[in-house]
């Protein structure tokens, strides 16, 4: 089963590395996104960005280690392509940050687990700090849907490549 995971991961990453390698920020169209990407799990309207602009999600979580964020201009041609499941995007998790904003920075999660007990739910993403040590971030959201606490540890579910 691990090996399966395993070749998927792999089979995906280089899937994505050979498309990302066809586009082009400022030249790529929506067009071209849809075709190397297919269908985004989400579209968000771009925080901060020119009017009309959109983010589109590809989610590689659970069997990758990756979700990308394309950004789409209002001129219908792709102004970034970046992953998202980075150190930096991490530090930016606080407590009290509200779920959509969490699910908009990171993506959807590889995993949620709810404790009803303790009235709170776990968000797990799979990363990989360089250069290649499998991780896993995980956000606690509380009863209120926000951030409670959050951090990372190794990934003990998956071996190194």
């Amino acid at each position: 089963m691990a090996s399966a995971l395993l070749a998927a991961a792999l089979g995906l990453a280089a899937c994505d590395s050979k498309n990302i390698s066809e586009l082009e920020e400022g030249v790529s169209t929506e067009a071209d996104v849809r075709a190397r990407f297919g269908q985004p799990e989400n579209i968000w309207e771009a925080p901060g960005a020119a009017a009309g602009s959109r983010v589109f999600e590809y989610n590689r979580q659970p069997a990758g280690q990756k979700n990308y964020m394309i950004t789409i201009g209002p001129d219908g041609k792709m102004s970034a392509l970046r992953q998202v499941l980075t150190p930096e995007n991490f530090a930016r998790v606080k407590p009290g940050m509200m779920m959509e904003d969490l699910r908009k920075l990171l993506g959807k999660p590889a995993k949620v687990t709810p404790y009803a007990l303790k009235r709170e739910t776990e968000w797990e993403w799979r990363w990989v700090q360089p250069p290649n040590s499998p991780m896993v971030f995980t956000a606690t959201l509380n009863d209120d849907q926000r951030v409670a606490r959050s951090g990372s540890s190794p990934d003990r579910g998956t071996e190194a490549p």
